[in-house]
């Protein structure tokens, strides 16, 4: 299992971009709707589970896409299930925890 990652500093918070690293390049389209999930917003660092969790444990901000990498976020007490959003069987998570 291996994530998408790309960190960055915004307004003074960490902010981590992941998503399930087989969505790279996936459009979502649900109606007009369409989605680009692409490798400029969510990175094109590949990680393992292991260097995911201590990213989604040092951050503040979190953008969040795909099965595998919102489990592990909610299986640390991130998030919440009612936040979750599923557009096309892909579901998105944003979490804030400033």
């Amino acid at each position: 299992m291996q994530f998408s990652v790309r960190i960055s500093d915004y307004q003074k918070n960490t902010m981590v971009n992941m998503c399930d690293a087989e969505l790279l390049g996936k459009d979502v389209v649900d109606g007009e709707l369409k989605i680009h999930i692409s490798e400029s917003y969510y990175g094109k660092q590949l990680v393992d589970k292991d260097e995911a969790i201590s990213f989604l444990k040092s951050s503040s901000m979190m953008n969040l896409v795909g099965k595998d990498t919102i489990s592990l976020a909610i299986g640390l007490g991130l998030g919440s299930e009612s936040g979750i959003k599923i557009i096309s069987d892909i579901p998105f998570l944003i979490i804030f925890n400033t």
